[in-house]
């Protein structure tokens, strides 16, 4: 795709974007891009930007942020009930067919709602985005056919590692040494060093991830509550968060789920994310105490953060991110072009 129609294509879909979700009310937002407190998600790293002060003084170190959801949250407490934003967002060493060291993600919010409601509003956002943009919701995905129409199908993350790979998620309780038994009776091998979340997301990249999504987008649900951070876990099995992604023709494109709103809970899974950030031999980011405090004055709400970028590849057919990027992070990292790290999710 040529640069000039790249622009027109990501212009056009960003104004769908926007009338649809003005349509049902949503405000859009603008947060601040550089922040004292990053994401603590132990798989992705922010890049760092030292601030001096001009007249001369201490400097202090600050990140660019991985995503807005800190700060769109304490706008829900602040009493805003329906946001969104349209973010550049930047997460370090990130460039395969996929990634992008810096990418536009869209990211909103609704209040009095769960993840029920935000994935009824992200179907239908993205079938009224295709209609915008190609004039159909009927698309082509390499040599297959991919329909966009609302509603998608919903498959829960137990339903596919039963289905997948053989084996009862939830009976595994977030247990490293279980897990690894039951994947090592797969033909799955595992490590001594490895976590849950390593085991799982090996199982889950090798046996779920090429073949979910194919033909219709499918909603992969309630996810383990060790892999959910920030979510509610299900009132009807602690095992389980409130937690979904949305996968379509090969591509995860957005992360989803029922916000927690208790602080004290809150920050025990960030301290705990702290931890596992320095076992990993990551960088061990400060908490936002601005983000915790507000959570005691924010509604019950769903969010979602949704690679647009990705979804652009979608519409258009291309098969990597570069071709709807105007200007993409390989053009100028020449040490190492076929460099091929990721995170999980664009959340």
């Amino acid at each position: 795709m040529e640069r000039r129609d790249a622009a027109r294509v990501r212009a056009r879909l960003q104004a769908a974007v926007r009338s649809f979700l003005a349509s049902r009310g949503f405000e859009e937002v603008e947060t601040p891009c550089l922040v004292a407190a990053p994401g603590m998600e132990p798989h992705i790293d922010a890049f760092q930007a030292r601030f001096l002060p001009e007249g001369g003084g201490k400097g202090r170190t600050l990140f660019l942020h991985t995503s807005p959801e800190y700060a769109m949250k304490r706008l829900l407490a602040e009493g805003l009930p329906r946001i969104f934003q349209i973010a550049r967002v930047f997460r370090n060493g990130e460039v395969s067919q996929c990634h992008n060291p810096e990418f536009t993600m869209l990211e909103f919010y609704r209040a009095e709602t769960d993840y029920h409601g935000i994935m009824a509003d992200l179907e239908d956002l993205i079938e009224h985005c295709a209609r915008e943009v190609v004039g159909t919701s009927q698309l082509h995905r390499g040599r297959g056919a991919l329909d966009l129409a609302a509603p998608f199908e919903r498959c829960t993350v137990s339903e596919a590692f039963r289905s997948s790979v053989g084996i009862d998620i939830g009976a595994c309780e977030g247990d490293a040494a279980r897990l690894r038994a039951e994947l090592a009776a797969q033909g799955l091998a595992g490590s001594g060093s490895d976590t849950f979340d390593d085991l799982f997301f090996r199982a889950f990249l090798e046996r779920i991830e090429p073949n979910i999504g194919k033909a219709r987008p499918v909603f992969l649900t309630d996810w383990p509550a060790p892999l959910a951070a920030l979510s509610k876990v299900k009132t009807s099995d602690a095992r389980f968060a409130e937690r979904f992604e949305l996968y379509a023709g090969g591509l995860e494109l957005a992360n989803g789920f029922s916000e927690l709103t208790d602080a004290v809970e809150q920050r025990r899974r960030l301290e705990e994310e702290r931890m596992l950030r320095a076992r990993l031999g990551r960088n061990v980011y400060p908490i936002d105490e601005r983000f915790l405090a507000a959570l005691a004055h924010m509604p019950d709400a769903g969010g979602v953060a949704v690679g647009l970028d990705r979804l652009l590849m979608l519409l258009v057919d291309a098969q990597t991110i570069d071709e709807v990027l105007l200007f993409p992070a390989k053009d100028f990292l020449c040490a190492n072009p076929d460099v091929n790290t990721r995170s999980h999710s664009p959340r």
